[in-house]
């Protein structure tokens, strides 16, 4: 693809899952810099944090170009986020829907705080596009996930730092199987098969067994979502 502006440069929020990797191919096939950016909150699948190196420097191998175009790697401290929440993403409790109709594994804060640092990097490394995976299409319903959120999110941070960051979402009107195709057009089966074996998306970090469509547990949300979404896809392509 061309680059869509030789000017911008991307900041993508990189977690080593399914959904960032996703994004981050689809940065490196727009912008003519890209950096990434990862957190660690504490979360119960920490796995996701160690797996981001190798995934950084696979996607690095996929062509010259993403080789030149892919930029540093910053890794940030959110523990405090762990210490303000009670969720089944922080902590070894069972998951399950709370009274507010929300899954438990709900982070409140979460997403919010991400963009912000974000942004606050963004701003120091002359970078002018943030780039993040959230989607209300196959989602469990988390507010911070929502395009209003990040549109108001993106007006906010304007306006709070003097500057004209755009925030892109390529997920948020595509499903999983559709996410999963999207990756297909953007690396072929090489990114299909790095999404499956190195990537990261369990919400209980579970890595013993590589499914047709990745490892995990097979039964937390995020599994379901992606195994669902993963048989969609090949169902759609034979």
């Amino acid at each position: 693809m061309t680059l869509s502006n030789q000017q911008d440069r991307a900041l993508v929020l990189f977690s080593g899952g399914q959904d960032s990797t996703t994004c981050l191919a689809w940065a490196l096939s727009r912008y003519a810099r890209v950096e990434t950016i990862g957190f660690d909150y504490g979360q119960r699948h920490a796995i996701e944090l160690t797996v981001r190196p190798a995934l950084l420097e696979k996607m690095r191998r996929f062509s010259p170009e993403w080789q030149a175009r892919l930029g540093e790697d910053h890794m940030i401290d959110l523990s405090l986020i762990s210490q303000l929440s009670h969720t089944a993403m922080t902590e070894n409790i069972a998951i399950e829907m709370q009274e507010n109709g929300l899954p438990n594994t709900f982070v409140p804060g979460r997403n919010l705080m991400f963009m912000m640092v974000a942004a606050t990097l963004a701003y120091r490394r002359g970078l002018n596009v943030l780039v993040g995976g959230m989607c209300e299409t196959d989602f469990s319903g988390y507010p911070d996930c929502r395009d209003d959120t990040m549109k108001a999110l993106q007006v906010a941070l304007n306006l709070g730092m003097a500057t004209r960051l755009k925030l892109e979402t390529p997920l948020m009107w595509i499903d999983k199987a559709q996410t999963w195709e999207l990756a297909a057009q953007l690396g072929g089966n090489m990114l299909i098969d790095l999404i499956r074996a190195g990537t990261h998306t369990c919400y209980l970090g579970e890595r013993g067994q590589l499914h047709d469509w990745g490892y995990g547990c097979g039964s937390c949300p995020a599994c379901e979502l992606r195994a669902r979404g993963y048989l969609q896809y090949r169902q759609q392509h034979g």
